[in-house]
């Protein structure tokens, strides 16, 4: 008998750890906090790159010191008095290049365009000539978790390029980061190696992921993606093929040079931690489950995916309570459940865009919010039309002046995320001011939430909120209602109640419900949508 127990008690404890793996790390109605990674960079690399870089030009080489330093600390910016030189050239053409962490690659020949005012040219050459034909930085964004810009080429620009590239301009975007954020990514660090620059980036990677052609590589430790939207199909009149940008984003990567940036105290790892809910319950703020999308709605008809993570700590996006995370798709259809709590996801919804966390690869990009309706008989001045759109944190605007949607990006030493608003009049927008490199802090007015859609009226009367997190395969959808879920509990000051049907499966910490195959190559992502 004692050896029975001793047997039982012995299993007890073998099976005690995988009991323990299997158990969810978040419980219902719990949320968690992204984790993120922070990468080393590597000074000295980049330093040895510039100054392979300026000895190419040996009629400036001279003017730049490379001699570190040595009486003042390590995070001094006179500790590297080369780089602190290219800073004040490159400031002129990128203001705030020295709040990046980590080392700014652009299409900028800083030592041809000085070599230039050396020889006796014009004190103000054209900036096209030193940036291989792209046009001067459409929005140029550095903080603490590194930098993103955008250039353009405009049609017939580049010597060398195939006669039919492109009918409009090509934008192309590039992001360094020291910052990654920890994703369970079943199709994250995939690619195909692209041999003809294989000697100037080893490691560089191509691959078409949620609309955008990406080539991604690591430099002096940090990550690097260079970005261009395309269709993955044949040409057509209004849309750039992917194959048509291949020359245009290799143009882009060969012409990259160390433009600035500067060293700072290393990043830190951020943990996945539990969000703090307020402690007292709302009388009537319910909700039902991530991933618990209307039945039937997502693509192919399957279902949403959980997410319990709390990506960034927002303030709600609409200035007043109450407001509603509903359906805007099918408006009648669905026009009884569009009104009042339970709020409901609708991330996964069916639409033509690729989401990664989405079943099947598409849905729905973000979250459609509703204010109030006004209350019947109501004496005060309750207009659905002039309710308050506003900023959900201290961040960067970026937006041009035809964009119908408006993103404001958060560079900051623990986080590198993007929030997107779409539905507001592009011309309030213009008239507000609300364009590439504004700065908007938390609370503050951007809008009023609107039915544009391509002109006015074209949707139903809603804001359309989503996010964006830096991977190292860029800038990626993920799912935003628990963020707003745990921002609407701060506003209201009161926690709320998770009401419905269980979804199959536990949500786990990371959450990431995958999608189960690879995308279709003919979805397109980053258009206007309900």
């Amino acid at each position: 008998m004692r050896n029975g127990a001793v047997g039982f008690a012995s299993r007890l404890l073998a099976a005690l750890p995988l009991l323990v793996a299997a158990a969810p790390s978040v419980t219902a109605d719990e949320f968690r906090t992204a984790s993120l990674s922070a990468l080393r960079v590597d000074w000295r690399a980049a330093v040895d790159q510039l100054r392979s870089e300026i000895n190419a030009h040996p009629a400036v080489a001279g003017d730049f010191v490379f001699v570190p330093r040595r009486t003042v600390s390590r995070f001094d910016p006179r500790s590297i008095p080369a780089l602190v030189q290219l800073n004040a050239v490159s400031s002129q053409f990128f203001a705030g290049i020295t709040r990046s962490t980590v080392p700014v690659l652009l299409p900028f020949d800083a030592a041809a365009y000085i070599e230039a005012q050396h020889g006796g040219g014009s004190s103000s050459p054209a900036l096209a000539r030193y940036q291989a034909d792209f046009s001067p930085a459409e929005m140029f964004d550095a903080g603490p978790a590194g930098y993103s810009a955008s250039f353009s080429l405009e049609p017939g620009a580049g010597d060398g390029m195939p006669s039919r590239v492109f009918a409009r301009p090509v934008e192309v975007q590039i992001t360094g980061s020291a910052l990654i954020y920890d994703l369970a990514d079943p199709a994250g660090g995939k690619g195909e190696p692209v041999k003809a620059l294989a000697a100037q980036y080893p490691d560089l990677r191509k691959f078409i992921r949620e609309g955008y052609v990406r080539y991604a590589f690591t430099r002096f430790g940090a990550a690097y993606v260079v970005s261009i939207q395309c269709l993955d199909s044949v040409a057509k009149a209004r849309r750039l093929a992917c194959k048509e940008a291949y020359p245009v984003a290799e143009r882009f990567l060969r012409a990259l040079h160390v433009a600035g940036g500067q060293r700072m105290r290393p990043l830190m790892d951020t943990a996945s931690m539990l969000v703090d809910r307020p402690a007292e319950r709302s009388p009537d703020f319910t909700y039902r489950p991530s991933g618990d999308i209307i039945p039937n709605t997502g693509y192919h008809r399957q279902s949403g995916r959980p997410d319990v993570l709390a990506y960034s700590q927002i303030r709600f996006p609409l200035e007043k309570a109450p407001a509603f995370v509903h359906s805007q798709a099918n408006g009648r259809r669905y026009k009884e459940a569009s009104r009042g709590y339970p709020w409901r996801d609708n991330f996964c919804e069916s639409r033509s865009f690729e989401v990664w966390q989405c079943a099947g690869g598409y849905g729905h990009q973000g979250e459609d919010i509703r204010p109030a309706e006004c209350p019947p008989n109501s004496e005060d001045r309750c207009n659905l039309r002039q309710q308050a759109v506003v900023a959900v944190r201290d961040a960067t605007v970026i937006r041009g002046r035809r964009d119908q949607s408006a993103t404001l990006q958060v560079n900051g030493r623990t986080e590198h995320i993007r929030f997107r608003y779409m539905h507001m009049n592009p011309q309030a927008m213009n008239a507000d001011g609300l364009l590439n490199g504004r700065i908007v802090v938390e609370g503050e007015r951007i809008g009023v939430v609107s039915n544009y859609l391509d002109h006015p009226a074209g949707t139903s009367l809603h804001l359309h909120f989503d996010v964006q997190v830096f991977t190292r395969d860029g800038w990626i959808w993920v799912n935003p209602y628990v963020t707003l879920v745990s921002a609407y509990e701060r506003l209201i000051r009161g926690r709320g109640r998770e009401t419905g049907p269980e979804i199959a499966g536990s949500p786990q910490p990371v959450a990431h419900a995958l999608p189960d195959h690879a995308t279709k190559p003919d979805a397109r992502e980053g258009g206007e949508e309900n």
